[in-house]
């Protein structure tokens, strides 16, 4: 695994944003990967200080809310970084655009926990787990996704990278069961003995088997009967 190196205080790193694109050039997904092996001390994840955005679209709306952060670490040896994983709770996301307690908000949640989203009642966890990181470097770019136009169309790849991201991280996602490997690029910071790091990514939900309403199966996108298989995240995870 390629380390990140820590300079004084600072750290800098990667975390989060992806579609398909050329390796070390752009975000991308593969298959899983080896994790990374964990050595050095370790550092708890602050899972009240840590958060998961997610937004969801279709061309007649848009759904946003928080997935928790339950767990995780990272862990350090000298001036690197060498390993780290996290896990969220599907069962308590949260939808944050409609009134809690409201009908359309618990068909919503019901809907996104039951089969044909994250079944959630067979895995009520998702997880990710670091396999390398490697320096973000001059001339890499974040590699835009074509997207059928609405007025809701999803937020570019780009738009939802860090502005100054200094590192590639490749890890392991698992939702639904199903592992995938996503390499993305960020910011992470270190100060006092405490990690925080931001990142923004586009997944395709289809590639963890989340695949109702499937804008591929769409027989006549102008009825705008499809909801976009693109999945904007956002992550604010801080480590002590």
């Amino acid at each position: 695994m390629k380390a990140i190196k820590l300079s004084g205080f600072m750290l800098s790193a990667a975390m989060l944003a992806f579609s398909c694109g050329q390796s070390s050039e752009t975000v991308e997904t593969s298959e899983a990967e080896e994790v990374a092996v964990a050595t050095g001390s370790t550092l708890a994840l602050d899972v009240n200080s840590s958060k998961v955005n997610w937004r969801g679209y279709k061309p007649t709306g848009q759904h946003n809310g928080i997935i928790p952060v339950t767990g995780g670490e990272i862990s350090v040896e000298g001036d690197a970084i060498t390993a780290g994983e996290f896990t969220f709770d599907i069962t308590g996301l949260e939808i944050h655009d409609l009134e809690e307690g409201s009908e359309n908000h618990g068909k919503l949640w019901n809907h996104l926990q039951s089969d044909d989203f994250f079944d959630a009642a067979n895995h009520p966890q998702a997880s990710f787990e670091i396999t390398e990181i490697t320096p973000y470097a001059a001339g890499d770019a974040v590699q835009d996704k074509e997207q059928f136009e609405s007025e809701n169309t999803p937020k570019s790849s780009s738009e939802l990278a860090p502005a100054t991201p200094t590192h590639w991280i490749s890890g392991n996602l698992t939702i639904r069961g199903n592992t995938k490997n996503i390499k993305f690029p960020a910011s992470v910071s270190m100060n006092n003995g405490t990690i925080t790091a931001q990142a923004g990514f586009n997944i395709d939900r289809t590639e963890w088997g989340l695949s109702y309403g499937d804008e591929a199966t769409a027989v006549d996108k102008a009825k705008d009967q499809f909801i976009y298989n693109t999945v904007s995240v956002n992550f604010d995870i801080k480590a002590n």
